[in-house]
């Protein structure tokens, strides 16, 4: 059997429906003009004071002020109930009130008989402080915030704009988080704004009770004697038990709403409820609970104080803050928790490497451990130097004793495979001669293990004295130092793995944040990338200026570059600044020495292979002239560090034929050469 088919209109009927809320306000307004009877006049009286109830659990269980953005609009249609019900109940009291206590209603009638005590003066002064509490403390106060909140809430609007296109800019957050968070700023705005024009309701009301009970005292007593014929006396007590019942039925609920809008006004930028707050911040320590204890008893001490009641509260307090105690107490000696029985090392463990490894010899481990351990120190400030010149992130250093070792002896590993050896004389020094040769002094012979230079371990007695004489004087400490930044810096582009190249890029300042995104992986994958900053680390470019690079790969994928060399080599010319400032010299100029076009010419041949990657196939012989031709004109250079020059084509072969006899000789194209650098050229190949 089928259901009976309701009219639409009917089922939107309900709590929180659209016409329900329609139907309601149009009520609320007919009451102001439509006489009620004293029925629905109790009716709407109880629920004035039961939504006002509801209204104030609802703000003290808030976690954030956002979560009752519909309290301006309560606010609102509350304080037009309560005026509603103050018009009816005027018109009610005025009509009858001559007939006796319960011509209002019940709800009146009880609260006049109930809270005043059946004594009329003690009722006006209780509204009377009512009205003073709700309209002097509560509403003005909380006003105050909601005007200031709005006025902070619109002034910091437009930095948090920005802030939330800045994050979008950067990439850090999408499009859809980016509209979540302008709606939630829109309606952060609107809500104190709302709020700050809802607190003027609350004024108004009370303002609007104050004037209603007058009236109704004046107008009553009026009516009572002139109309009604009623002694003065009788007249006055039985409208002004009416008016005050009436007034306190209206300032009760008023008093709870303000109560509502100052706890939601003065909610902080915390995710906790008002309970759990205060909880927290009121009963967190000990300390404060055990003092007003003792001054709980110290007033029940006091002559004429009651004993009972204060000494109940200090006990409750006591026991409280003894609880507190207790309970920190054993958070702080609970014995830590045993650990775990040892087991035996995941086999991963076996294929873990260390990027850098510095073994010692028994003989050598004072260096790294005892009071001042200068080694430590020079292997932090290492860690920092590279950082600074070469925008590369030195993985740590792992330093471990090696028995198999000499015991003056260490061995520098990369990826554990020795990369350097040497020997040190603790606690001798190493003095070195600029001028190549060894010192004239009394010591043990030596060549200093990180250039092979001829140098002496002379005892520390003897320091003063190498100084005079113009040699360099190093500890064994600093020697070793030396040996590590060079092995460093000759292994650069091994130790610039896939997972550091990911951290550069993630530690870039926000503002490079898109650029990144446009980059990587939609041009170029950080593999790709990688290779990149891995040759640039072979020839000691700096890669510190990362935006920059990015720059270039994006120039050369744009320009349809393919190849690593290509995009090398637009990188490379983005860099001309820094490349010609490396390589100037003391006297403020480049020093040059460019490749003759017979030279050009010879390479520019020999370049076989298609574009993207063109090999050198040089006779032997041809190579081995241009090897002696390029040797002796750079050690006819005498005191200057020239630069060799050539066309961007050919730079990267080249510099390969270079670095196998003069790996620190620079090589730069002319692309590479800043126009604004000083230069000179010194000789040609």
């Amino acid at each position: 059997m089928g259901g009976i088919a309701l009219p639409a209109w009917l089922g939107r009927l309900q709590p929180g429906g659209d016409v329900t809320l329609a139907v309601g306000v149009a009520l609320l307004l007919a009451v102001l003009v439509v006489p009620l009877p004293t029925l629905l006049l109790d009716a709407g009286l109880a629920l004035s004071i039961t939504v006002s109830v509801l209204v104030l659990m609802v703000a003290l269980f808030l976690r954030s002020p956002l979560e009752f953005t519909a309290f301006p609009q309560l606010l609102l249609l509350t304080t037009l109930l309560r005026l509603a019900l103050n018009v009816a109940t005027t018109r009610t009291i005025l009509s009858h009130g001559h007939e006796g206590p319960e011509a209002a209603g019940h709800v009146v009638a009880a609260f006049g008989g109930f809270l005043m005590g059946g004594d009329v003066m003690v009722g006006l002064i209780v509204f009377a402080i009512l009205l003073i509490v709700n309209f002097m403390v509560v509403t003005k106060g909380s006003g105050r915030i909601a005007e200031v909140a709005a006025r902070f809430s619109l002034d910091a609007m437009p930095g948090k704009q920005m802030a939330i296109d800045a994050d979008l800019s950067a990439g850090i957050i999408d499009e859809a988080e980016a509209r979540r968070r302008r709606s939630e700023l829109e309606q952060e705005s609107a809500f104190h704004g709302a709020m700050d024009g809802a607190a003027k309701f609350v004024r108004g009301d009370a303002i609007a009770g104050l004037i209603v009970t007058v009236v109704n005292l004046l107008g009553g007593l009026g009516i009572g004697v002139l109309r009604h014929g009623m002694p003065v006396g009788e007249a006055a007590t039985s409208f002004a038990t009416l008016t005050v019942g009436d007034g306190l039925i209206s300032q009760i609920p008023a008093l709870l709403i303000s109560v509502a809008a100052g706890i939601v006004v003065t909610k902080g930028s915390g995710k906790e409820r008002a309970d759990e707050l205060m909880g927290r911040q009121l009963g967190g320590g000990w300390k404060p609970m055990a003092l007003a204890s003792g001054a709980a008893v110290f007033l029940a001490l006091m002559p004429g104080m009651p004993l009972a009641p204060f000494l109940a509260l200090a006990a409750g307090g006591g026991a409280l803050a003894w609880n507190r105690r207790q309970a920190e107490r054993k958070a702080v000696e609970a014995p830590p928790p045993p650990p775990p029985p040892p087991g035996e090392p995941p086999v991963a463990e076996a294929l873990r490497l260390d990027l850098l490894r510095l073994e010692l010899g028994y003989g050598l481990l004072s260096l790294a451990a005892g009071e001042a351990p200068r080694l430590t120190e020079q292997i932090r400030s290492l860690r920092r130097t590279m950082a600074s010149e070469m925008g590369f992130v030195l993985p740590s250093v792992r330093i471990q004793d090696n028995l198999e070792l000499p015991p003056d002896e260490y061995v520098l590993r990369v990826k554990e495979i020795e990369a350097a050896r040497g020997r040190l004389r603790p606690p001798l020094h190493l003095a070195i001669d600029p001028s190549g040769q060894v010192p004239a002094m009394p010591g043990e012979r030596t060549n200093e293990p990180t250039f092979g230079l001829p140098a002496l371990w002379i005892e520390e007695a003897l320091r003063d004295e190498a100084l005079a004489r113009g040699c360099t004087v190093v500890d064994c400490a600093g020697v070793l130092a030396t040996h590590l930044t060079e092995t460093v810096r000759d292994n650069m582009p091994e130790l610039l793995s896939f997972a550091e190249t990911q951290k550069l890029l993630d530690e870039l300042p926000t503002e490079h944040k898109k650029l990144v995104a446009d980059v990587i992986p939609a041009q170029i994958s950080l593999g790709a990338l990688q290779r990149v900053l891995q040759a640039l680390l072979a020839e000691r470019v700096s890669i510190r200026d990362l935006p920059t690079i990015l720059e270039g790969v994006q120039e050369a994928v744009s320009g349809g570059a393919r190849g690593m060399g290509a995009i090398l080599a637009t990188v490379r010319a983005r860099l001309a600044r820094q490349l010609s400032e490396a390589a100037r010299g003391p006297q403020g100029y480049v020093p040059l020495v460019p490749l003759s076009a017979e030279w050009e010419l010879a390479f520019a041949e020999s370049l076989t292979g298609p574009p993207e990657e063109r090999q050198l196939a040089m006779v032997p012989s041809r190579l081995q002239e241009f090897m002696q031709r390029v040797r002796e004109v750079l050690d006819g250079a005498a005191g200057e560090a020239p630069v060799l020059v050539c066309s961007a084509g050919i730079r990267a072969h080249v510099r390969a034929i270079v670095e196998r006899f003069r790996p620190s000789t620079t090589v730069l194209s002319q692309t590479e050469i800043h126009p604004r650098c000083r230069i000179r050229t010194v000789a040609t190949v």
